[in-house]
């Protein structure tokens, strides 16, 4: 029996020979031979292999082992995302099918094309260190790349299901609010006059695109030849309808730059040729046409909503709930976000 350990004290398993049997009684024509399995790096978040048979290659999505919150890893509602926004951006990989059936795999699950390229991290890959402009080229794509899936039009896509737009952003920050608080492990008593300050300011609602929700670096799969292009876009699980700044919010909170404390997450942003943040945004406002008069109240958002991604895995740590390593020091990285977030709401940072 093929299985795969995980590398903590529980050393949870997935059978494999299971999902093989059920993806050969799916999948028409599979070669034969036996199936290769591969974790790709293991983030905060949920597990991704690359599965191999023969010359076929394929991705499996699935939450992480163990206690998983109510409505939290959702494969199926990624895989619909997906089935729906892949025909008019193939840059969304293109699923192949979707299975939460208990005797396969003990958490539901979906599997999706494996997009060609790679994936920039914590480093430039080897294929672009010779590229004296890499840096510029990777930060133009990932501008192009945001702007044209702001560019669709989703209504004309059938996407309206996949979202309420209207209050989208009051929803967001009442939600991550309260996602905060729940997870709260110190009294931090600036945070609540940041959360106050989230709602008192709240910019008006002035358009509707698709929102990725996680839209960075990490999660493009870029062109091995040509870092200026994309390859593939990854990890739709939280992608909507609403506010496109929440985006650009986001992906500024994650773009680092050279005298930014640590926050706990991968940075290759913060090397030179990169942009910085004001270039970014710059070239942005130029590319999408946006009045960008607002986004200090965004990228505050960012950093906040990044500081609750990482208090809730701490709180969850603390507990003895997830015994990851990684997580012990979180509180650290969360400090210097809220930080961040602070000096992004008083303009200092964009």
């Amino acid at each position: 029996m093929r299985e795969q350990s995980i590398n903590n004290s529980r050393q949870e398993t997935i059978n494999w020979e299971k999902v093989e049997h059920y993806l050969r009684s799916e999948v028409p024509d599979l070669p034969k031979g036996n199936m290769e399995i591969k974790q790709f790096s293991e983030g905060y978040s949920n597990l991704t292999y690359l599965l191999r048979i023969g010359d076929w290659e394929a991705v499996v999505r699935r939450p992480p082992f163990g206690y998983v919150p109510p409505k939290a890893h959702d494969m199926k509602r990624e895989h619909r995302i997906l089935t729906k926004v892949h025909p008019v951006f193939p840059l969304a990989p293109k699923p192949y099918l979707y299975c939460d059936d208990p005797e396969v795999m003990d958490k539901h699950f979906y599997v999706m094309e494996k997009k060609e390229g790679v994936v920039v991290d914590d480093e430039l890959p080897a294929e672009y260190k010779d590229k004296e402009n890499a840096g510029q080229l990777i930060s133009t794509n990932v501008i192009n790349t945001l702007v044209s899936l702001q560019s669709i039009d989703y209504k004309e896509a059938d996407l309206q299901d996949l979202g309420k737009p209207r209050g989208y952003l009051e929803r967001q920050v009442h939600g991550w609010i309260k996602r905060y608080e729940r997870a709260d492990t110190e009294d931090k008593p600036q945070v609540k006059d940041l959360e106050q300050w989230l709602i008192d300011h709240l910019p008006p609602e002035r358009e509707t695109t698709i929102v990725h929700n996680d839209f960075k670096l990490n999660n493009m799969v870029l062109d091995a030849d040509d870092p200026g292009k994309t390859q593939g876009i990854l990890d739709w699980e939280l992608s909507t309808i609403g506010d496109p700044f929440t985006d650009l919010g986001s992906t500024i909170a994650y773009w680092a730059e050279s005298d930014d404390p640590d926050i706990g997450i991968s940075r290759v942003t913060d090397q030179s040729g990169f942009y910085s943040r004001r270039e970014f945004l710059e070239e942005y406002a130029t590319k999408s046409g946006r009045d960008l008069s607002d986004i200090h109240y965004y990228t505050a958002f960012g950093f906040y909503k990044l500081a609750g991604i990482l208090q809730q895995l701490y709180h969850r740590w603390k507990i003895g709930e997830i015994e990851d390593s990684r997580f012990k020091t979180l509180n650290t990285s969360i400090a210097n976000l809220l930080e961040m977030a602070e000096n992004a709401r008083r303009r200092r940072i964009v």
